[in-house]
């Protein structure tokens, strides 16, 4: 059959009609939303489950501090599994992963049955993400990635945000377990239109995995995700460990980690290639991209703990006070997109960056025991909106400069950072907070107070560390101009 120069111009590679990887895209996309909506939709729920397991705050934290350590264990991997495997396999997996352990954690009989539970989740999370962008940037042409990235960012930024709103909603009428009951029938039917819908991407390769990589890697971003996350509990003196250990020993793993990588990438046999690196607009991009990151997990763990231990707020209160702001994000993220296919990243990265800092400065300097919620939720939208400019035109511009062989391991990357990011984040900002608040009290204020002066400490160095990515942007290049079309197949537009 002869195609029409229309069907030339416009059919992905490998004979695929263009409005089948759109629903291939869709399916894809709705299944990391859901997925990521579960790595904060229990921050709400944990005193619920305290009371039914009789189990203390630090021990409760685990079902948070366990899906990030799992995607932080297994998205390193993703580079590796994505190019030996077929990717309707791998996705199958995950989905199968991520089902079982909603189902698991539904029923759970016990506290450490819900923790394993969680693990699951997290696994078959840290697959379906990196899958996701490699089959963007496999299919979608250039002129048109700005748009579909505008999507990927709704599920990496506005599904954590809704996620504590979703839990109080449902809290509010139900048990814990009606936040996984809600979530089964989703996760089954992503499943099956995935087992029909998903094609494969690219033909798999016999590749050796190195072991001594593998667990290099999980001992690096586990023991640095753990360490990072560990310091919220050692200021009220729950930590297992003193956070510095961990971090410690993930930081010299790490190290090894790189430097073998770097010597198996000569051979074609790094885990995790770091050549992504060496251009320029991919480096640039992931740090601001990073700073980013860092204040949105940042803002999602001050807010709470704000409306609802200065402010008073019930949190269902607290759940609604900050849904505007995701909401904002998720409807300006598609025309972000759009915007970014006619001007390029700069035009957007730059007023983005210089929102963001505005924001955070604005909370440093407002937030008081007296601040209404109006005034949170419109500062939090305007974090939002900042958030929303730099999101798409960073993701794509960066993971846009790779050649074609680099997109599994620019995507494993450029996750895997991002986990980093968020803990890195949290953790700065809770320590800021706790020394902030340490001080206030030690000079008379009251308890209200000397947290209120905490957290506005908090926002301020944030927002000075933001003042770094508004500098960054000024550098942020389409790819357009770099090796992304220097390799055969390209970007396959």
């Amino acid at each position: 059959m002869t195609a029409t120069p229309e069907t030339t111009e416009t059919a992905p590679p490998g004979g695929r009609t263009r409005r089948g990887m759109t629903v291939m895209i869709g399916v894809l996309l709705v299944a990391a939303f859901v997925m990521v909506l579960n790595e904060t939709v229990m921050s709400i729920a944990l005193p619920h489950v305290m009371a039914d397991f009789s189990v203390p705050a630090s021990t409760a934290q685990w079902l948070t501090t366990v899906f990030m350590l799992t995607m932080a264990v297994v998205i390193p991997l993703t580079g590796f599994v994505l190019q030996r495997f077929a990717s309707r396999a791998v996705f199958a997996g995950a989905l199968l992963l991520f089902t079982a352990g909603t189902l698991l954690a539904a029923l759970a009989p016990a506290f450490g049955v819900l923790v394993a539970a969680r693990a699951l989740q997290a696994a078959g999370t840290a697959v379906v993400l990196p899958l996701l962008t490699t089959t963007i940037l496999t299919f979608v042409p250039v002129q048109r990635r700005g748009t579909v990235f505008g999507l990927v960012s709704v599920v990496i930024s506005v599904a954590p945000a809704v996620g504590p709103t979703l839990s109080g909603v449902i809290l509010s009428a139900f048990g814990w377990r009606a936040v996984f009951v809600a979530v089964l029938p989703v996760a089954v039917l992503a499943l099956g239109l995935g087992l029909v819908l998903v094609r494969d991407i690219g033909t798999p390769r016999p590749l050796p995995l190195d072991l001594p990589s593998v667990l290099l890697s999980a001992t690096a971003f586990g023991a640095l995700i753990f360490g990072l996350s560990s310091i919220g509990e050692s200021t009220e003196g729950h930590a297992l460990l003193p956070p510095a250990l961990p971090v410690a020993v993930g930081a010299t793993a790490l190290a090894l980690f790189v430097r073998r990588q770097l010597r198996l990438q000569r051979e074609d046999r790094a885990l995790l290639d770091l050549r992504p690196f060496a251009l320029r607009p991919f480096s640039i991009g992931v740090v601001v991209l990073l700073i980013a990151m860092a204040s949105l997990f940042g803002a999602l763990i001050l807010l709470p703990l704000y409306l609802q231990n200065v402010r008073g707020l019930s949190a269902l209160e607290t759940g609604l006070a900050v849904l505007p702001g995701g909401v904002l994000m998720g409807v300006v993220a598609p025309f972000i997109g759009r915007l970014y296919d006619r001007v390029g990243p700069r035009p957007l990265a730059i007023p983005g960056a210089v929102v963001l800092a505005a924001a955070l400065f604005l909370m440093a300097f407002l937030f008081d025991e007296r601040t209404g919620a109006l005034t949170v939720t419109l500062l939090h939208m305007l974090l939002t909106l900042g958030l929303g400019f730099l999101m798409t035109p960073l993701m794509t511009s960066a993971l846009g400069s790779l050649p074609q062989h680099l997109y599994s391991h620019g995507s494993a990357i450029m996750n895997t950072l991002q986990q980093l990011a968020g803990a890195v984040g949290t953790a700065l900002f809770v320590t800021l907070m706790a020394l902030g608040t340490a001080g206030a009290a030690a000079g008379g204020a009251p308890a209200t107070a000397a947290q209120a002066a905490g957290i506005q400490q908090a926002f301020l160095v944030g927002a000075c560390v933001a003042v770094v990515a508004v500098v960054a942007a000024c550098f942020v290049r389409g790819p357009e101009t770099r090796a992304a079309q220097a390799v055969s197949g390209g970007d396959a537009s």
